[in-house]
């Protein structure tokens, strides 16, 4: 189904997928030149740029190489001047994805391990919005790369999942941090130590999930929300993402110090005179990100 924001492939080339070449969508942003089971697409129109783990037959698994080109993305997208939010999907009705490419994991260096976490944070540095389309299986460092978005809009068929421990490990990229911090440490013990599955239902009701929807009506949920942050301050979101991102881990006195001299910088912006000015004269306010 295509929905009238929805983004289309950049210069009408056929998408990144294993190892193609990427075609810059701007040359002045340094976009990588190779994506592993990843396609990328933009539409300056819309101002939405998707990311869509792409590995037909194998569950949209997440291999080593590509951990890292989803961190070269995110963070062209975030120096974008025509991206104002991200999308990250999986491909298909199966699978966001089912998570890495084990038999890679014991070819990697210890030390290039303890490194994983930085990459899968890549949706978390961003400045900019990013919405987490999730269907199907969500596992391991899906569930992780979820975690590091602002937004997680499901299907109803998610199934989530941090599996790891089934083969004598833990996750590593995240999963321990974030998910104990977002449902708390009992939730997510029960759901690390054991290896169960939580499906979309759980999930909404736990909080990992904002919504859940039928698979049919994921895509216009997603580029809904993604049209509804465009019209808003790109400044302000994403100085109200750094914000509650930065802020969270540390005491509230911190927090509040830290909100109070954001806010008082938002006050010297062209952004927010645009926005009191709109608001007097009755009408939508043009905001340009100054």
């Amino acid at each position: 189904m295509n929905y009238p924001d929805q983004p289309v492939n950049h210069l009408n080339q056929p998408v990144n997928h294993l190892n193609q070449p990427v075609n810059h969508p701007d040359e002045h942003v340094n976009y990588p030149k190779e994506l592993d089971g990843i396609t990328f697409e933009k539409n300056p129109a819309s101002g939405v740029a998707s990311i869509t783990l792409d590995v037909p037959g194998k569950l949209n698994r997440v291999s080593m190489l590509a951990r890292g080109h989803l961190s070269e993305l995110f963070k062209a997208c975030g120096e974008d001047p025509d991206v104002q939010v991200v999308m990250l999907a999986g491909a298909g009705i199966q699978a966001f994805t089912a998570g890495g490419d084990i038999t890679g994991f014991l070819k990697a260096l210890p030390k290039d391990l303890t490194r994983l976490h930085h990459n899968v944070a890549a949706p978390e540095r961003c400045p900019k919005p990013v919405i987490a389309k999730l269907a199907g299986y969500t596992f391991g460092v899906g569930l992780e790369l979820a975690l590091a978005c602002d937004f997680r809009l499901a299907a109803d068929n998610l199934v989530l999942g941090q599996p790891e421990i089934s083969l004598g490990m833990i996750p590593g990229s995240g999963g321990t941090q974030r998910l104990a911090r977002m449902i708390g440490l009992g939730r997510a013990k029960d759901l690390i130590m054991t290896g169960r599955r939580m499906h979309a239902d759980e999930a909404l009701h736990v909080g990992l999930v904002s919504r859940v929807v039928p698979f049919d009506e994921l895509d216009a949920a997603a580029y809904g929300l993604a049209a509804d942050l465009c019209r808003l301050s790109p400044l302000a979101l994403s100085m109200a993402k750094r914000v509650l991102n930065q802020a969270y881990e540390a005491p509230i006195s911190v927090g509040l110090e830290l909100e109070g001299l954001a806010y008082g910088f938002m006050r010297t912006t062209d952004d927010f005179r645009e926005g009191v000015e709109a608001f007097a004269e009755k009408r939508r306010p043009r905001f340009t990100g100054g």
